[in-house]
């Protein structure tokens, strides 16, 4: 039986494979990093991982040895084994592509490929019972396996400029989005009929139906409209805005509620492409805000630009975050930042890249500033029991400071239906 791989395309039958350049330069890099933590491999076992490394996220193992170990790049495939070669590169791949052998001789052929130490795992990845059976069929190698998993976390905070560029194309597939928001929303409408025309966009334009998150068990509805009340109802979720979602077991994004005239209308959204995430958020209202909104929309967007510009000078994370909630504190707004109290969020930004939770994070702890090529969403927000107000944008720290991904100023911060 054959199968046709040119069908694994983009629109038009566009490559969207991973460059092996790219995967080259990952596994290098990786490779460097075992060495200096004194690791001679690990073995990863992770869909977002995998498919950093080696361009997909087949049903497979990945064994990266340490710079100097000896201990070859392989992927053992259990399925598919054909597909994981082509989306690797083909002839190309930068690593050994072979099929899985059963369990009970995977230790022999991690030994063959120079394997002397148990290789480390990603803990923060691996659930217990998995750990333990991987764990349980290599315990004749010597030593324990240790965690890895902040090595790959550190490594994939700073993004190469191909990556750069998938995060500016699903930025400019999310405007697309709002565009949409902006042209079919209006007074009398739900959040969820909105958030309906916005997934139509982005499916058509290759989004894979996941976003993926590091928090367990989060996960996440990407287009959360808020109308009015709506912006005020809790949530499981670690953010300012919610949603109602659509029923309890979806209670995150957006709802059945219906725009009504004089209330703010929070629209968030997360678009995915080719694995890369934008993240934005902008207002829209059936007529004019009040005052009283209009104030707390320019309060947050003052300290989105008092937080961008502490970025880009290096400022560290943590002190962004302690004198970026000042601010909100002199503002009036301590007890809606991101929440209300007993729900507040705290944090004004987080780090986005194949997952939408990444580091660092604007927020206590995190005392690192934002690398240069590091990449990150921006956004105060603070909720009251009438609604929902702020402002987000998805960036990265270039040389000369920070470069927006998203939208920025070419889409106001509000739009009125």
């Amino acid at each position: 039986m054959s199968w046709d791989a040119e069908r694994i395309s983009g629109p038009d039958g566009e490559d969207w494979r991973v460059p092996v350049s790219e995967l080259e330069t990952r596994q290098s890099r990786l490779s460097e990093a075992l060495a200096q933590a004194g690791h001679e491999s690990v073995l990863i076992d992770d869909p977002v991982e995998l498919y950093w490394l080696t361009g997909g996220r087949q049903n497979s193992l990945l064994l990266i040895g340490a710079e100097g170990s000896g201990v070859s790049n392989t992927q053992w495939v259990r399925r598919s084994l054909q597909r994981a070669r082509h989306e690797a590169g083909g002839s190309d791949s930068p690593h050994s592509v072979v099929a899985r052998p059963g369990m009970s001789e995977f230790e022999v052929s991690l030994s063959e490929v120079g394997c002397t130490q148990t290789p480390g795992m990603l803990a923060a990845k691996v659930p217990k019972s998995r750990w333990s059976f991987l764990s349980s069929k290599i315990d004749g190698l010597d030593g324990e396996s240790e965690d890895c998993t902040g090595i790959l976390y550190s490594l994939r905070e700073t993004k190469s400029e191909w990556e750069l560029e998938m995060h500016r194309e699903s930025g400019r597939i999310n405007r697309m989005m709002f565009d949409v928001i902006r042209d079919q929303g209006g007074i009398g409408q739900t959040e969820i009929e909105m958030a309906g025309a916005a997934d139509e966009v982005s499916r058509a334009a290759g989004f894979g139906g996941r976003i993926r998150m590091r928090t367990w068990p989060m996960d996440c509805d990407r287009v959360v409209i808020a109308a009015g009340r709506s912006g005020a109802v809790p949530s499981y979720f670690d953010s300012g805005v919610a949603g109602l979602g659509a029923s309890p077991i979806a209670s995150l994004g957006a709802g059945f509620a219906r725009v009504v005239m004089g209330e703010p209308v929070l629209v968030d959204i997360v678009h995915v492409h080719r694995g890369y995430v934008s993240d934005c958020t902008r207002m829209f209202s059936a007529g004019r805000l009040s005052d009283e909104w209009m104030q707390k929309l320019n309060d947050m967007e003052e300290v989105a630009d008092f937080v961008i510009d502490s970025l880009g000078k290096g400022v560290d994370c943590s002190t962004v975050w302690d004198e970026g909630s000042a601010m909100v504190t002199e503002m009036g707004h301590a007890s809606h930042l991101m929440g209300m109290p007993p729900d507040q969020a705290r944090f004004l930004g987080h780090s986005v890249g194949l997952e939408l939770d990444e580091t660092p994070v604007i927020a206590s702890g995190f005392d690192q500033p934002l690398q240069k090529g590091g990449t990150m969403a921006i956004e105060p927000k603070v909720i009251y029991s009438e609604g929902a107000i702020g402002v987000e944008d998805t960036w990265v720290r270039g040389a000369d400071g920070m470069e927006c991904l998203t939208m920025g100023e070419s889409f106001p911060l509000l739009t009125e239906w």
